[in-house]
């Protein structure tokens, strides 16, 4: 049972840091020009300097939802993790960590939405670019939806014994 536990405990700081990363860095998207590798993310367009993310006024309002549901994520997920090291040294033997798996899934569903409205307003734009990919932050963020489902899902099952 502690190896459970002291797994699913690195799994979920594995799960912040790369929630940290996916919404700080600047590569959701790359693409390429004739001046070098161009890179955009939820704040800035970054070629060799970074300058700020040219957005038409009909994406703005998405891009200020996707930049909010990742912050919201990543503050859930870290009341999770402080829930859960509450919880492990607070609830009495045989009880569930129902706190902290409902706020983990809260933030699995901030992921959910910000990445889908990501993916359906700004894939494969890249300003003058040419062969426009998803960078490694996008990719991130996908991982974080599973892991913050899975961990969530376990949260709610585990009893502390």
């Amino acid at each position: 049972m502690l190896v459970l536990l002291a797994g699913i405990f690195v799994v979920h700081i594995a799960t912040v840091i790369m929630l940290f990363v996916s919404t700080i860095a600047n590569v959701w998207m790359v693409g390429s020009s004739n001046f070098g590798t161009i890179s955009t993310g939820l704040w800035l367009l970054c070629n060799k300097t970074c300058t700020q993310l040219p957005v038409s006024s009909r994406d703005e309002a998405s891009l200020k939802a996707v930049q909010a549901f990742m912050i919201l994520s990543i503050i859930f997920s870290v009341v999770a993790l402080v829930l859960f090291i509450i919880q492990l040294f607070t609830l009495e033997k045989g009880k569930r960590f129902y706190m902290t798996g409902a706020v983990m899934l809260v933030c699995w569903m901030c992921i959910l939405i910000a990445v889908s409205i990501y993916t359906a307003r700004f894939t494969g734009t890249v300003a003058y670019s040419t062969n426009p990919h998803h960078g490694y932050c996008f990719i991130l963020a996908w991982i974080c939806f599973c892991f913050s489902f899975i961990i969530g899902i376990l949260y709610l099952v585990l009893r502390k014994k």
